[in-house]
């Protein structure tokens, strides 16, 4: 896998707005990928940035996650693909600090097929967020467990990648071809997409594994590993169940800490790039 031209270190001209408009993808399930966009978004909302999460996931665990009530929920993001409602209209407000969501239900499973109908359906959620990118400090798109037609429309929206990867056996397994998805999209739809880094998630420090998985990561990928891993926490784990992010669930946990220093590394890392709002 050649992950290199992902991370140019050339601050790239923009002649529009600034866009740091990120996507959480990883085609494999289970790998910490929602629990991220949840608390990343949060995170950032904490640090004084208005941020737009977007649940991309029929699921909808990232619109019950900051405490929005799925069910019987009709301006959505599936609304907002298929042409139904505004932007503006399905952008819902939360009780967190700076974080506002585009929720999802289970009317977006039917999205994959209906879009399949439509013109330029791979770039539907990426025109419809140019309408209010400039009023956000960041957008979050949490992506579906697939490489499907709305993963596809996460890539060519986003700016900026980060892929979530458990500390497991056969943790690489599947970043191949989510690879190759990703140099299809920059071959065309997207050609500006960049990966801003792979994150080691559910780590645990007192198993053999982790470590080993850990190192592999980190001598496969070098630099393009965040300095920051997410470890198992029970708080981080407790909170979706209650409709919080971390940080408002307990503060003192140790999820929150993880996603405390996975923000200050994330603007740290755009502020290199040229892209943060100002040094941290």
């Amino acid at each position: 896998m050649d992950w290199n031209d992902s991370t140019n270190t050339d601050a790239k001209s923009r002649s529009d707005s600034i866009r740091r408009v990120i996507g959480i993808a990883n085609q494999k399930g289970g790998v910490g990928k929602t629990t991220t966009a949840v608390n990343l978004s949060a995170g950032l909302g904490r640090r004084g940035r208005k941020t737009l999460l977007v649940d991309m996931d029929s699921q909808g665990n990232a619109t019950s996650g900051v405490g929005i009530e799925k069910e019987g929920l009709t301006n959505t993001i599936y609304e907002l693909l298929l042409g139904y409602a505004s932007i503006r209209e399905v952008i819902h407000t939360t009780e967190f600090d700076n974080l506002f969501v585009i929720p999802a239900n289970m009317n977006l499973f039917g999205a994959n097929v209906e879009l399949q109908e439509l013109d330029h359906r791979e770039e539907r959620l990426k025109n419809t967020l140019k309408e209010v990118e400039e009023e956000f400090d960041y957008i979050i798109i949490d992506a579906p467990p697939s490489l499907g037609v709305l993963t596809i429309n996460v890539l060519v929206a986003s700016e900026w990648l980060i892929i979530p990867v458990q500390c497991e056996y056969y943790a690489l397994e599947g970043l191949k071809i989510l690879q190759e998805a990703i140099n299809r999209v920059k071959r065309g739809l997207n050609p500006g997409l960049k990966l801003l880094g792979i994150l080691l998630t559910m780590f645990d420090g007192r198993t053999n594994l982790s470590r080993q998985v850990t190192e592999e990561v980190r001598r496969y990928f070098g630099s393009l590993a965040f300095t920051t891993v997410i470890g198992r926490s029970v708080r981080l784990g407790e909170a979706p169940s209650h409709g919080k992010p971390v940080f408002y669930y307990d503060e003192r946990a140790a999820g929150a800490m993880y996603y405390e220093l996975l923000c200050e590394e994330l603007e740290r890392k755009l502020w290199r790039q040229g892209e943060s709002l100002n040094a941290p």
